[in-house]
């Protein structure tokens, strides 16, 4: 039984196209798509579709996939993505064929950027996802290294993490550490796309990255393991792949900026998480120009 997650919090000009791509699907295995929401307005459309509906408690991501978790005990495959995204054909039946492989514990889909890519927001997108996401899961997965699962689509098999913190930050993040942590393997198919919209204002790119990124400083405590993936020395590191993305000057200069962003991100992060120990609820916002 493969259940598919979506979950989503005022987000009913989505989640439509959200669950359409998924039911859209051809997939030989037994299936099901449940719908995680606290808002009416997001449930409303959901009910337009046959699909589950789990109503959750308003208190994050992390607490809506533990309520999940509970309700999906006899299923072997749980899908996780989001209500503000949607799936390109057979990504399903792509994510899941590495479980063939019994010490693979999750795979990942790859990200593909919405936005323009004729605008500064919409460069750095196209960038981050491009190279600092494909490239760098495709390099790891082939030397067979741990990589980090996106949020936006990821499997995982059931039954080997029960529950995650509720204040994780990064619930992709964690759960990838805590199934690594495992001794499972984590696999990358990139033929599985997941479609995004990502932010078009500079404070909301702030808001997003500061609650994704941020999420590494807490995995050590959370998934008692060092991340392998992200870091601030990491990221200096692919400073030179990111040179050479861009294809003309004023893209150059958006990439410099780009670089100048990410540092100021990582001093606001350690400054909130490390010396202010802000807690879950100051640190995640919600991104309105995803929507």
């Amino acid at each position: 039984m493969i259940s598919i997650i979506i979950t989503a919090y005022r987000e009913p000009n989505t989640i439509g196209k959200a669950i359409e791509s998924f039911q859209n699907q051809k997939l030989k295995e037994k299936h099901e798509i449940i719908v995680v929401a606290p808002d009416k307005e997001t449930i409303n459309i959901a009910k337009k579709y046959k699909v589950k509906i789990v109503k959750d408690r308003n208190k994050g991501k992390p607490a809506a996939l533990n309520l999940v978790f509970e309700a999906t005990k006899k299923s072997d495959i749980l899908i996780l993505t989001d209500g503000d995204v949607y799936v390109s054909p057979n990504s399903i039946s792509n994510l899941l064929k590495p479980f063939t492989d019994r010490s693979v514990g999750a795979v990942t889909g790859r990200p593909i950027s919405l936005n323009r890519k004729d605008d500064m927001l919409g460069f750095w997108s196209h960038l981050l996802t491009e190279v600092g996401a494909h490239e760098t899961r495709l390099k790891l997965y082939k030397k067979n290294k741990f990589i980090v699962c996106s949020g936006y689509l990821m499997a995982i098999r059931n039954k080997i993490i029960n529950q995650i913190p509720e204040n994780a930050l990064s619930d992709d993040a964690v759960i990838s550490n805590l199934i690594y942590s495992k001794d499972y393997k984590i696999a990358y198919s990139p033929e599985s796309l997941v479609y995004v919209k990502y932010p078009t204002t500079f404070k909301d790119w702030i808001k997003q990255k500061k609650r994704s990124t941020g999420g590494y400083l807490q995995i050590k405590k959370l998934a008692y393991r060092k991340d392998g993936m992200r870091s601030f020395t990491k990221e200096a590191s692919g400073i030179i792949r990111a040179l050479k993305y861009p294809k003309n000057v004023k893209e150059v200069h958006w990439t410099i900026l780009l670089i100048s962003a990410r540092i100021y991100l990582w001093i606001i992060i350690f400054i909130d998480l490390k010396l202010k120990r802000k807690n879950f609820s100051d640190v995640w916002q919600r991104v309105e120009s995803t929507k």
